[in-house]
């Protein structure tokens, strides 16, 4: 399992966009994580998925309320990840109003979940291999702040959780 000081998987996400600009098209847009990792502070947290009652209610309005303190703070840029693919992330960007404010990224084949070692298993509920809830702070690639959730909880891995460990 991945832990402070560890270096984030070399994997490729993918981000919907809505309108083409900065080497983008519409549509799903592959991102390599190590090179959109680099040189930047970003708050990535991680969710069991989109349109969700918890994520959707709770963990994505979280970061949209500690944006604005996040970037202050010296934070680049906010990650949303889940286990989803891009047009249901970019559907769910659309629905939490993110634009601008949080990268809404898809692990499609959750590469990224068990790259880390933080896979959640429901498939008796019917939503198969996902990722646990989490959130971390990454330096220039390197994990500065790691905190998982229990099972079923939301406690540690909210916006002002991680607000508190940049500063």
């Amino acid at each position: 399992m991945i832990k402070v000081g560890d270096t984030l998987p070399a994997v490729t996400l993918a981000e919907y966009s809505e309108v083409e600009g900065g080497g983008c098209s519409i549509g799903p847009n592959p991102v390599d994580v190590t090179q959109a990792a680099a040189g930047k502070t970003i708050a990535l947290f991680a969710v069991p998925g989109a349109f969700t009652p918890t994520c959707s209610a709770k963990h994505v309005p979280s970061y949209l309320s500690a944006h604005d303190a996040l970037k202050a703070a010296g934070v680049d840029e906010i990650w949303c990840l889940s286990v989803n693919d891009p047009f249901v992330m970019g559907a769910w960007a659309r629905d939490e109003k993110t634009a601008g404010k949080i990268r809404m990224l898809a692990d499609g084949d959750a590469a990224f979940a068990k790259a880390t070692g933080l896979t959640l298993d429901l498939t008796g509920k019917g939503l198969g291999l996902r990722s646990n809830r989490y959130s971390m702070l990454v330096k220039d690639g390197k994990v500065a702040a790691l905190n998982i959730e229990g099972p079923g909880k939301f406690e540690v891995s909210d916006g002002a959780t991680l607000l508190a460990q940049v500063k």
